[in-house]
């Protein structure tokens, strides 16, 4: 004698196996993506010297309301080739000098980062497209986990920031 399940029976099964074996191959749910690090970057205050050609830098303050520090790799404009993070340094005979900073700029968890003539600064190291007073340029900085955010700043007319730097960029004009 053959028992015979009836067909809505055997799909109903079938389903609740099926449900089963897709549950259990999902296993526990994926952990959420980490932020990234721009998303707790901010900026305000920010602004280029004015330069035809030559070296600038950019200044204002650098923001992070995050909860974990925050890690500035590395920055690009269009306006210049290349481009360094700066900081100011006393040399082994006392001068204050400029010189790129190993690591990157750090901005502490839930604080801030000061970018001034005569302290940390974003270095325009050959401008290629002149910089002139009124006009805005665009600020690409770039964090540890590679997340990237844009800056738009204005470009000011500035006669400081003239400073002495270390090493091969002693000769370098910034751009008067």
């Amino acid at each position: 004698m053959t028992l015979r399940t009836p067909r809505p029976l055997r799909l109903g099964a079938l389903i609740a196996v099926s449900a089963l074996a897709l549950t259990a191959c999902a296993g526990t749910p994926a952990p959420a993506p980490a932020s990234a690090q721009a998303d707790a970057f901010s900026s305000s205050d920010v602004w280029v010297k004015a330069a035809d050609e030559g070296m600038s830098a950019g200044f204002g303050t650098l923001a992070n309301t995050g909860d974990t520090d925050l890690t500035v790799v590395s920055a690009t404009d269009d306006a210049t080739s290349s481009m360094q993070l700066h900081e100011t340094m006393q040399n082994e005979s006392g001068q204050m000098v400029m010189r790129e900073i190993e690591g990157g700029f750090v901005i502490p968890a839930g604080g801030s980062l000061e970018l001034a003539p005569g302290g940390n600064h974003l270095m325009f190291m050959d401008v290629t497209t002149p910089l002139r007073a009124g006009d805005e340029t665009t600020i690409t900085l770039t964090f540890a986990d590679d997340s990237t955010a844009r800056i738009v700043a204005p470009i000011k007319e500035f006669s400081g920031a003239n400073e002495t730097y270390e090493g091969d960029m002693g000769d370098m004009d910034m751009g008067q």
